[in-house]
């Protein structure tokens, strides 16, 4: 099953220059199961704190996360590494490959952190569905932009999340393999029934997704 999402009232602020800076000013958002949002907005308008706060990785000023009904801002920090490490997967702008392990290895590890017997045979599946059979063994310095992105497209389903959060997941990618990273992305979350939050300035990012919103000065508005 996917996650229902919520955010109420999301506020974040930062001390600066001896006065405090809004980032995120009340931002409410509900996702049901296996619904995708694309969250539109410049640079600086708020967006990777968005799912930061979604995540856990942060705390915020004001206002809570809920993931299928429980308090992700009221949880202890072990609380947030479990629910990480069962139910929610990441995709980067830059990555995020460990450098010293393959493409199959790189896929492997959140399955080794879940103690799972399937390991290499889901990590090689999966490098499949996303055409990297043939790249398995090279490392991250070994493929292109695009190909690197697919490899952390497929470690991040590799353990099956019923959340997916994506930040700039085209940023670093040429037109061509931003949209087969798109339709990947796309494919896999369907087929999985995820729910998706996919941050972006991208347009053709955001068509990917059922609904659409725009941050912009820490306020948050749906087309």
């Amino acid at each position: 099953m996917s996650t229902h999402l919520e955010t109420r009232n999301l506020s974040k602020t930062f001390p600066s220059g001896g006065r405090e800076l809004t980032v995120l000013d009340g931002v409410s958002v509900e996702l049901e199961h296996g619904a995708s949002l694309a969250v539109l907005g410049p640079s600086g308008s708020g967006k990777s704190t968005l799912l930061a706060l979604i995540a856990g990785l942060d705390r915020p000023s004001s206002g809570g996360v809920w993931i299928n009904d429980c308090p992700i801002h009221e949880q202890n920090e072990d609380r947030l590494a479990l629910l990480r490490r069962h139910e929610i997967g990441f995709v980067f702008q830059s990555f995020q490959l460990l450098p010293n392990r393959t493409a199959r290895e790189n896929v492997m590890l959140p399955l080794e952190l879940l103690g799972r017997t399937d390991v290499r045979e889901r990590a090689e599946a999966l490098l499949a569905r996303v055409g990297l059979a043939e790249r398995s063994h090279h490392y991250p310095a070994q493929l292109s932009g695009g190909e690197q992105q697919r490899v952390a497209l497929a470690r991040a389903f590799a353990h099956e999340p019923k959340l997916l959060l994506a930040d700039e997941p085209t940023g670093n990618l040429d037109q061509r393999n931003g949209r087969r990273v798109l339709e990947i992305i796309d494919e896999l979350r369907r087929q999985a029934g995820t729910t998706l939050v996919v941050v972006t300035h991208d347009p053709a990012a955001a068509q990917l997704a059922d609904r659409r919103a725009q941050l912009d000065d820490g306020h948050i508005s749906f087309e």
